[in-house]
């Protein structure tokens, strides 16, 4: 009974399943004409950002039960799936080589200049600075050091008779590396992602968690999910369309992908920021970004191989500016152990400029 309780208030869920309904009998309809397709496209978009905030709520939940730093990596895993199942539905319709470099591209410079930027000047408006485990953010950041130089940069310098060994060898190495960080994160270092500040009192917090049913919760993220690729693959030839017709970068299609996996981080980052926990925006932001290179990149290669799509994941000079002062900007303005809003503003300008230069 009190399943049939919980599930009568999943509205996004009846949503989403209304909206694949409507659009499997109009959507031939609404693809003949330019004022279709955007409707189309709209309606898609809301309801699946509007289904990923469920995805958010469902992983918070989770993320409560276990604890940090659990909770941020249900949360950040989370988003990433919706990622790779919205690019992998993508890339099988518009058969792009850098949809899944622009998508990754996009979504850390929202992650990190966007989400932790906006976070950071919220916070700081409300508490001045906010404390977090410097240890965390060196430790992603060496990180995402490694992985986009790896992945992203050095391409440009291997031949192409090697480019598919070279790609293999990174699906290898980047689980390798995804697996060990994750234990590190877990077990023998957790103490490098929790911040003292952060954590409730102990009884409460047991209480709170033992009411959370693990199962109920896991069941409807991975349905949310589910849902979410279905009407992303209907969504991609809309956006498809819509770009083409109003002569939009094709980029626009990546960031509307980063979007909208990224939409669960930055409700839950922004209530973080709100309640004075930097350590868990960090481990989002940072988090997210790590994983998307960590986990998509594999997930695309192993995808365009297998299907014999042509894929490309050398960051062209424009997005290896932006991304190099994001990271260079991210290591001086994360080395004191404490956020306030100048730095929050600084990546915030970064992420305008990233949205400028897309039409450039």
């Amino acid at each position: 009974m009190e399943t049939l309780k919980k599930l009568s208030q999943e509205r996004s869920l009846f949503l989403a399943m209304a909206t694949l309904v409507g659009i499997y009998f109009f959507e031939a309809s609404l693809a003949d004409s330019v004022a279709g397709n955007l409707t189309g496209f709209l309606l898609l978009f809301g309801v699946i950002i509007y289904t990923s905030l469920s995805v958010a709520h469902h992983a918070e939940l989770l993320a409560h039960k276990f604890g940090e730093p659990y909770g941020t990596l249900i949360l950040t895993l989370s988003a990433v799936l919706v990622e790779i199942v919205i690019i992998v539905m993508m890339m099988l319709h518009q058969e792009s080589p850098t949809l899944a470099r622009d998508t990754i591209y996009s979504a850390i410079m929202l992650d990190i200049n966007g989400l932790l930027g906006l976070a950071a000047i919220i916070g700081g408006l409300r508490y001045g600075e906010q404390p977090y485990n410097i240890d965390s953010s060196n430790s992603y950041l060496s990180m995402l050091l490694v992985a986009i130089g790896v992945a992203m940069v050095l391409p440009h310098f291997i031949d192409s008779t090697h480019q598919v060994a070279f790609m293999l060898f990174n699906v290898l190495i980047f689980l390798l590396l995804y697996g060990v960080f994750t234990k590190v994160q877990l077990s023998s270092h957790k103490y490098f992602f929790e911040h003292t500040q952060e954590v409730c009192d102990e009884g409460e917090c047991e209480d709170e968690a033992e009411s959370i049913s693990a199962l109920y919760h896991s069941t409807q993220l991975v349905i949310s999910i589910i849902l979410i690729g279905i009407l992303a693959e209907v969504l991609s030839g809309f956006m498809e369309h819509t770009l083409r017709h109003f002569s939009l970068p094709l980029a626009m299609g990546a960031v509307s992908v980063a979007v909208i996996s990224a939409a669960p981080e930055l409700i839950t980052a922004i209530r973080a920021a709100m309640e004075n926990r930097m350590q868990t925006v960090i481990n989002i932001a940072l988090g997210a970004s790590l994983a998307t290179i960590l986990l998509t990149i594999p997930a695309v290669i192993v995808v365009s191989l297998l299907l014999e799509m042509p894929l490309t994941l050398a960051l062209t000079p424009l997005q290896g500016v932006m991304l190099g002062l994001t990271l260079l900007v991210s290591i001086v303005n994360f080395n004191d152990g404490e956020t306030n809003m100048l730095e929050g503003f600084l990546h915030v300008v970064l992420f305008i400029v990233f949205c400028f230069v897309l039409f450039l």
